[in-house]
């Protein structure tokens, strides 16, 4: 279970069980809507059935291609979508002082399962070093941050720029 491949098939789960805390358990879209400017009119299960379906994708294509490329774009979506996601829950609690709903999954889910999918992708070899985990980081705050301030245009840019990444990295930088 230790090995990419399996683990990658967690992060859905985590990304499920993340969802329930934030909109059934809590309600996260009061809390954000407290502090943040209404600038995504997508309904919850939208964003949810939209970041499900490219994560299960992401996952497929990797699991078929078994490359570097595929696995870049699988940990760049991660790193988006969870771990900055799980930092901004957390940071924002106590920024506020006002428990923001998802802190509680994104620190007892997200960080563990991710942890254990870059060590993976890391130990076989899909990502060279902590540095290049780092620019998986700072290119996902990047994306998080963009779609907070602009909305939900950001995914759809950010999706094409990871296909066409995926493609020319295939091809030309990782190919062997």
């Amino acid at each position: 279970m230790n090995k990419f491949k399996n683990l990658i098939i967690l992060s859905p789960l985590a990304y499920v069980l993340h969802h329930f805390e934030e909109h059934i358990i809590f309600n996260f879209r009061e809390w954000r809507l407290t502090y943040f400017l209404d600038n995504n009119p997508l309904s919850t299960e939208e964003v949810l059935l939209r970041l499900l379906a490219v994560l299960l994708a992401f996952i497929f294509v990797h699991s078929v291609r078994k490359n570097k490329g595929s696995a870049h774009v699988l940990l760049f979506f991660l790193m988006t979508t969870q771990v900055v996601n799980a930092f901004f829950h957390i940071f924002f609690s106590l920024y506020f002082l006002d428990f923001s709903p998802g802190a509680i999954t994104g620190t007892l889910l997200y960080f563990p399962v991710n942890y254990f999918i870059f060590k993976a992708a890391l130990n076989e070899g899909y990502v060279n070093n902590i540095k290049e985990i780092s620019y998986f980081f700072v290119l996902g705050a990047t994306s998080f941050t963009l779609f907070e301030f602009v909305g939900p245009v950001v995914m759809q840019i950010t999706l094409l720029i990871s296909v066409v990444y995926y493609f020319i990295s295939s091809k030309y930088i990782h190919s062997q």
